[in-house]
């Protein structure tokens, strides 16, 4: 049996004797049994499974089981009971290894069988039982011989199995369910739903019948059909056994209720079908009466009895054997507009949900003439016009009404077709044609609008509103209703249609010369194609594959593609610092005078006569960067110097260099100093600069030479002179320079040397420690400031100095104190 969802394992007790601990769980339970899980414990030779309830602690049951064995079951249980399973791991002497509790709850009692299965509909069964206790909830086993097999959840009785087949046998058995598991089924019993209800469809084929028809229904033996007449206490009831069934001796227009169901062949009544409705057809109508209602139109107004006992909405249906129709709800109905000069036969039908009933009995009737029909007018000569139309029948004369557009309006009577006009150039006539008999004048015919050929505008005005645009003004001109305005050059042709007096062509095609004309146009005379012609140019082409060449630092070549017949062209650089321009009639010029370190929009206009193109597209020119105005050097150590600089336009970074003979130092950075390293003390260097732009424009920069200070002297020695002198010598690198020797102590002492390698100082105070500084002077007298110092202690002999002792970081051969 499958463990249910609804299981729940608690692990209540753990002991473990070794390292590795045995696991257990519940694989399923009944209402008798629990068959239990569990994992090989190391060195076990059988496995012991005890069994008692969670409220006592007596032993219920018991089970041993092999050392190979990782499952068994401990059955004679009790139904619906919570009981705690005991499993110990025992080696070959019976002794526990390991234990594990595990608890669980039975499933609740086989239950009793189904009490009655009785159908509800077709596809629905109603279940009754006997609950048990302790169940939380109950599943019912249906199936079928066909291989139907479902499980469905009820909580209580009676229960409701819906979504089955129409008339099949099913089997069913009952299981209850509790936190454990289900129980065993119950032994089952049967049910067999109904037939499925009829699918009723009905018609009315006349005013006193009506046909129900259903699709045939398998298991139906015969078929009842059930009647109501609303409003009535007429009920019909049929039985057949075919698929359809009609029922006469109806009344006319009313309301019927029809309902049905099928018999099985045990005598069982199936789910009976929908309620649907169905009506009679209405009565024919009666009192038929015609007359005729002239208004802006003729037409027949059409009437008869009313019937007002009929059921539902009726609406009628009036039909002239002259095709005309019109359709009412209430007693009248109007058939417009009606065929003139001919004989009508009337007929009315009432018509309702169900369909048309019988028409009414025919109603001839004869109107008066038609209007004439086919009116023409031809222009005969110079300001007359000639009006013609086709005759129409029972008509005994014409009468011609010609209305002109200044307001005026002309008659002409005739017994003929046709009639003759003056008419005016530029002028809309508006002509109409009555027939009359003994019964009256015709109804409205046709109107037609006759214009003559307007005149050619005045006041042409054609202007270049933009670089391809040309736009066109004119005086409106009598009689027309559309102007077509018309540009060609060697290669098209635009087209404007508009009724106001102006237009834009556009998209015409720059640099080229226009055939302008404005024609007037009517819809009934057509377009006069006799007016002038106006020539206008476009605006030059717009300047195509710029290109820039820088020249030098300051100059720019630009060129361009000149497509032009005869353009000047205009080339702007538009910058922070303004714009520089220049002019060429030609495809180049060159843009001069241009600051470094700056960034351009450059574009190039063409001009001619017509007008000014488009700007070009655009290109971005970029100028070399600036050089910085100012540049220092600064000697840091002997061997280091700091490079410092102004600000420079349009640079990105710098690449500073010193040069001599005697070695290089360089330096990239985006800084304005930089430290420079590996200089040599004593020499001259050359400074110069590249400067590099952000789109990697450079410029070389050239500034006053450097000289490195002289070298500071090494050896430096104090030596004992007569007396409270003293002499400090040192060793040179040669060039003459001059030095300056400082004793720093409680007393400064300072001797300068023109070029030797030694000077003298008197008069010292002996008993002094003194920092011996030798520096080499610049060339403005300025002393070098980084030059090491040497400790010197000057000891007492009397009243004079004694011994002169090196105290300085030393050499071994310097650790010895010299003495002068």
């Amino acid at each position: 049996m499958a463990v249910s969802k609804g299981l729940v394992i608690f692990v209540l007790l753990y002991i473990s004797t070794q390292g590795a601990a045995i696991t257990a769980s519940v694989f399923s339970t009944t209402s008798r049994s629990t068959t239990l899980r569990w994992s090989k414990f190391p060195g076990a030779n059988s496995y012991l499974v005890t069994v008692h309830e969670k409220s006592s602690s007596d032993v219920v049951a018991f089970a041993q089981f092999g050392a190979n064995t990782v499952m068994g079951t401990v059955n004679s249980l009790y139904p619906n009971t919570v009981y705690e399973f005991t499993i110990e791991a025992l080696d070959s002497s019976q002794q526990r290894l390991d234990v594990i509790v595990v608890e669980s709850t039975t499933a609740p009692p086989l239950m009793e069988p189904i009490q009655k299965v009785k159908p509800k509909d077709s596809e629905s069964l109603i279940v009754e039982f006997n609950l048990v206790t302790g169940a939380i909830h109950y599943i019912i086993r249906i199936q079928s011989s066909g291989g139907f097999y479902r499980e469905d959840t009820v909580y209580s009785s009676p229960a409701e199995i819906s979504s089955l087949s129409p008339y099949t046998e099913y089997t069913l058995s009952m299981m209850a369910v509790n936190d454990g598991g289900r129980n065993q089924p119950s032994p089952s019993v049967t049910g067999k739903t109904v037939l499925p209800p009829l699918e009723l469809s009905a018609s009315s084929p006349s005013n006193d019948s009506i046909v129900v028809s259903w699709d045939l229904i398998d298991n139906a033996v015969q078929y009842t059909l059930i009647m109501y007449q609303v409003a009535s206490n007429n009920t019909i009831e049929q039985n057949t056994t075919s698929t359809n069934l009609t029922i006469s001796g109806l009344e006319a227009g009313r309301l019927y209720i029809i309902m049905g169901y099928g018999w099985d062949p045990e005598q069982r009544q199936g789910e009976g079908s929908s309620y649907i409705n169905q009506t009679t057809r209405p009565p024919m109508p009666v009192s038929i009466h015609v007359s005729v209602v002239v208004s802006d139109e003729a037409a027949l107004s059409v009437s008869w009895e009313f019937n007002q006992e009929v059921y539902g909405h009726i609406e009628y249906h009036v039909m002239s054997d002259q095709k005309h129709t019109c359709n009412s709800t209430s007693s009248y109905c109007i058939l417009s507009p009606v065929g003139c000069g001919e004989m009508h036969t009337i007929q009315v039908t009432a018509s309702n949900e169900a369909g048309p009933g019988y028409p009414s009995s025919p109603f001839n009737f004869i109107t008066f003439p038609c209007p004439p029909e086919s009116l023409a007018v031809v222009e005969s000569v110079e300001a007359n016009c000639t009006m013609s139309w086709d005759m129409v029948p029972y008509a005994d004369s014409y009468t011609a009404y010609i209305k002109i557009g200044d307001g005026s309006e002309e008659t002409c009577n005739t017994t003929g077709n046709n009639c003759t006009f003056h008419c005016q150039c530029g002028y809309t006539h508006l002509l109409s044609v009555f027939a009359f008999n003994d019964a009256g004048p015709s109804p409205q015919g046709p109107v037609i609008n006759h214009t003559t050929l307007p005149c050619c505008p005045e006041d042409v005005f054609v202007s270049l509103v933009s670089t391809e645009t040309l736009e066109i003004t004119w005086t409106a001109s009598m009689g027309a209703d559309l102007y077509e305005t018309r540009a060609a050059d060697n290669s098209e042709v635009i087209l404007c249609n508009d009724t106001a007096p102006v237009c834009a062509l556009s998209d015409l095609s720059c640099d080229s010369p226009y055939s302008v004309v404005v024609t007037p146009c009517n819809d009934i005379s057509g377009c006069n194609r006799a007016c002038q012609y106006h020539t206008k140019d476009t605006a030059p082409c717009m300047p195509m594959n710029m290109q820039l060449h820088h020249k030098n630092s300051s100059c720019v070549t630009v060129s361009w593609t000149a497509n032009n017949r005869a353009a000047n062209y205009s080339v702007s650089a538009v910058g922070a610092d303004g714009i520089h321009t220049c002019m060429s009639s030609g495809s180049s010029c060159d843009i001069t005078d241009l600051p470094c370190g700056s960034i351009y929009e450059v574009t190039t206009i063409a001009t001619s006569a017509a007008g000014q193109s488009l700007p070009s597209y655009s290109e971005t020119l970029e100028t070399e960067p600036c050089c910085p105005v100012s540049l220092t050097v600064d000697q840091a150590t002997q061997a280091m110097s700091i490079l410092s600089w102004s600000h420079a336009k349009g640079a990105y970074s710098f690449m500073a260099s010193l040069t001599s003979p005697r070695g290089d130092a360089r330096c990239h950075t985006q800084d304005h100093h930089c430290l420079m390293g590996c200089i040599t003390c004593g020499t001259n260097y050359t400074v110069t600069m590249e400067v590099y732009s952000h789109s990697g424009y450079s410029v070389n920069c050239t500034y006053e030479g450097f000289s490195s200070s002289a070298c500071c002297p090494s050896g430096v020695r104090l030596y004992k002179m007569a007396g409270n002198s003293l002499r400090v010598h040192w060793r040179t690198t040669g060039g003459g320079h001059h030095y300056v020797a400082e004793m720093l102590g409680s007393n400064n002492y300072t001797c300068v040397s023109a070029g030797e390698n030694s000077c003298e100082v008197p008069n010292v105070q002996c008993g002094e420690v003194y920092h011996i500084v030798v520096s080499p002077l610049t060339t403005d007298g300025s002393k070098v400031s980084f030059c090491p110092q040497r400790l010197y202690s000057v000891t007492c002999l009397g009243s004079d100095v004694g011994t002169v002792l090196y105290r300085g970081k030393r050499s071994v051969d310097e650790q010895m104190p010299s003495v002068i």
